[in-house]
């Protein structure tokens, strides 16, 4: 019997399918072959446990532990979070998340009038130590790992942690945990910064330092793909932007004077996990091996300074409005291949995320899927179950060699920071996003029971719904008693520490003392070099647990350190070009291409719109999506800033003469931000602007948006070309409906 060859196999192939090209082609322009054999797999993974890592961090890897099963969680109080994290706890959670609210994340306290419709919506809302000591009652802080999802405030959030714990008696050396700190991926998609890049990479340096010294068994930074791959990435731009990151930050540290080897093990990563279910995998595995490369690059000699360890969350994009039942099975796979990746922990998005806060019946689904594949599929019986796939081993090259690619254009440009601020990282997710969206849309992309299998009718299923008011009541109320109860000259001192030390670089500081003499070479007093020597040594997290050990707030923490640093603003520049690239020769989109083209006509001006992003919510996914759409469409797009208030938006609409307002929301504040923004413009006399809303929210919402004045909602799954031909119904057009309007062409 003669053996078979890949050749004979194609020849067959080619035959059964007459000749058809089978080859698949990624988002990330990887060409995956129908068949894969040992001549693909181009190089020996090596074993778990020993470098480059590429089969896991760990030799026994699951057959000796299971991953830690997280819930990522937080919502209204402090009470009522810490009521959900003690019910999940006890049916089988084995660590914390902690979700912040967006007040909290962009460094107000709940009082602040900027943030009236985002306390305690899409998070928890933490303004005291006292709140967060309410946070881990009954909580042993000494046994339980933490994982706080904390960037933009990250200093007063981990300091709150630090003295609760204290109050609780527990060291510091005995918290275990991460804290995120990784606050280059937020000026690329997230957004929820507060400072320049600058001083926030110092921020990121001082923690490191801080908790190398003092936390032996606490992360110091979880380096995030996650809100990249949220946002759009490819798995590609996730890999290469995250691992750039991670480099940058050693980077930094190493310049500040830490050794490489005495903080590098307690880096951590944090990916999404999508849809391609062996990309995913690939993409684990290719990073554990880049980062052993970057590590010895930067000279590492520790090989735990060269593990990557890893957080995974199963994606939230993904999730659909539409048969949301479908969800479950979504989420079921990505966990799946977060685990066959080698995750050493990992939550579990809930069925109903696409458009609400999970309930408690959704996140015990969501938690069981874990417990399900822990106890019932046999997955950790063997550690790297697909190691020596020609698949998996072939797509892991491919995709390390794609992603060193696009790192060594990052090294080239000067490192991350800099490549940041050319804005070239977020404009290429942002591209990715928008051709996305449009292969979707045009049912290139399928999504079952979105674009495909539709039902007539959905089911309607129960959500989590806050009550913002009564919870910003109750956060006020709180703050205002430990501001009446504590000692004022102590908070004063404590924040003028905090703002000094700010002001002050220390390694400048360090060098003036060690060198005794100012810039003028006049020597300088004792008194003075003591100062100076007493600034060097002391970082912004220590001089925020002082703040904290005083109970200034998270909103004064943030601000005695504006007062140094300013507050970083930005508008959204979004794509152009990719729709149109994307749609070219469509006869659907040419129809509403000339719609619009007649409303200009009629209008003697191209359609206006504002694309608006109010309250905290920096997550902007859906807007430049929108915005990059309704461009190529030929609308005239106004993004406006993100972070405004309603009246900041109503204001700018009416200046910028725009015919419709678009609202983005992803975090629960439309009930309160967008009628609040409509009756801005009737008081204004400008009831005429059209105002339409999209993004994540829950059908039972839809007629109080209407009765406030809405008059076009667009959910998850939403066709973008359809939602433009929709807003021109609103402006007057008569645009038929899609099906009506083929069949005329046709």
């Amino acid at each position: 019997m003669t053996k078979s060859t890949k050749a004979d196999w194609q020849d067959r192939a080619a035959q059964e399918v007459k000749g058809r090209d089978l080859t698949w082609h990624t988002p990330e322009g990887i060409a995956v072959q129908p068949l894969y054999t040992a001549e693909d797999a181009p190089t020996d993974p090596g074993l778990p446990g020993f470098e480059p890592f590429t089969r896991g961090p760990y030799a026994s890897m699951y057959t000796g532990r299971p991953w830690t099963i997280r819930q990522y969680a937080g919502f209204s109080t402090a009470e009522e979070s810490n009521a959900f994290y003690r019910r999940n706890l006890a049916a089988g959670q084995k660590g914390l998340s902690v979700a912040f609210d967006l007040a909290t994340h962009r460094g107000y306290d709940s009082d602040h009038p900027r943030v009236v419709g985002d306390v305690g919506k899409a998070g928890v809302a933490i303004d005291t130590v006292r709140d967060m000591e309410i946070l881990f009652d009954q909580i042993p802080l000494d046994t339980m790992s933490v994982s706080m999802t904390m960037n933009g405030a990250v200093l007063p959030v981990l300091a709150f942690y630090i003295v609760a714990a204290e109050r609780a008696a527990v060291s510091q050396d005995k918290l275990s945990g991460t804290i995120q700190n990784d606050i280059l991926k937020e000026f690329m998609v997230r957004n929820t910064y507060i400072y320049p890049p600058a001083p926030s990479m110092r921020i990121v340096s001082d923690i490191i330092a801080y908790t190398s010294a003092n936390m032996p068994k606490f992360n110091s930074i979880s380096i995030s793909g996650y809100h990249m791959h949220e946002a759009g990435a490819t798995a590609v731009q996730e890999l290469a932007f995250t691992i750039a990151d991670g480099k940058e930050y050693a980077t930094r540290a190493i310049e500040a004077g830490l050794d490489i080897d005495a903080f590098a093990p307690r880096l951590s990563f944090f990916w999404g996990i999508g849809m391609n279910f062996f990309m995913e995998i690939a993409k684990m595995r290719a990073a554990r091996t880049l980062w052993h490369d970057v590590m010895t690059e930067l000279g590492a000699q520790n090989p735990k300074s060269k593990m990557l360890r890893t957080h995974c969350q199963t994606s939230g994009v993904s999730l659909q409005e539409q048969d949301p039942y479908n969800n479950v099975i979504r989420t079921t796979l990505e966990a799946l291949s977060a685990v066959l990746g080698g995750t050493q922990s990992l939550h579990t998005n809930a069925l109903d995320e696409a458009i609400a806060l999970p309930t408690d019946f959704s996140a015990r689904i969501a938690r069981n899927t874990q417990l399900i594949l822990q106890e019932e599929s046999g997955v950790c019986n063997v550690a790297d179950p697909l190691g020596g796939s020609y698949y998996i081993e072939a797509l892991t090259a491919e995709i390390t060699q794609k992603a060193r690619e696009l790192i060594a254009e990052v090294d080239e440009a000067g490192g991350m920071t800099v490549y940041v601020a050319s804005g070239k990282p977020k404009a290429a997710i942002e591209s990715a996003a928008a051709a996305k969206q449009a292969s979707v849309d045009k049912g290139e992309t399928v999504i079952v029971g979105v674009n495909k299998y539709r039902r007539e009718t959905e089911d309607e299923i129960d959500t989590l719904d806050i009550d913002n008011h009564a919870v910003r009541q109750s956060q006020v109320k709180r703050l205002e008693r430990v501001r009446r109860e504590r000692d004022e000259e102590a908070v004063k001192v404590a924040l003028a520490a905090l703002t000094r030390g700010s002001r002050t670089d220390p390694a400048d500081a360090r060098a003036e003392a060690e060198k005794g003499r100012d810039e003028n070479g006049v020597p300088l007093p004792p008194s003075q070099i003591a100062r100076l020597e007493g600034l060097s040594e002391t970082n912004l997290l220590a001089l925020a647990v002082e703040a904290a050990r005083a109970d200034a707030t998270l909103g004064e923490i943030s601000s005695a350190m504006e007062a140094a640093f300013g507050r970083y603003e930005t508008v959204p520049t979004p794509v152009k070009g990719v729709y149109a690239a994307a749609y070219e020769g469509d006869a659907r989109f040419a129809q509403v291409v000339a719609g619009v083209e007649a409303v200009a006509r009629r209008l003697e001006h191209k359609p206006r719109i504002l694309v608006a992003k109010m309250g905290q919510d920096g997550h902007d996914r859906g807007a430049n999506v929108i915005a990059s759409a309704f461009a190529d469409m030929g609308f005239e797009v106004l993004s406006g800033p993100l972070f405004q208030t309603p009246e900041e938006t109503a204001k700018m609409a009416i200046e910028q003469d725009v015919d419709a307002v678009g609202a983005s929301s992803l975090a629960a504040g439309h009930k309160t931000l967008i009628p609040e923004m409509i009756q801005h413009l009737r008081d204004a006399g400008r009831a005429d602007i059209k105002v339409v809303a999209g993004g994540v929210i829950p059908p039972q919402d839809y007629d109080f948006l209407k009765k406030a004045g809405v008059q076009g909602i667009y959910g998850p799954g939403t066709n973008v070309v359809e939602a433009v031909a929709d807003v021109l119904r609103l402006l007057g057009h008569n645009m038929p409906p899609a099906g009506e309007e083929m069949e005329a062409a046709e």
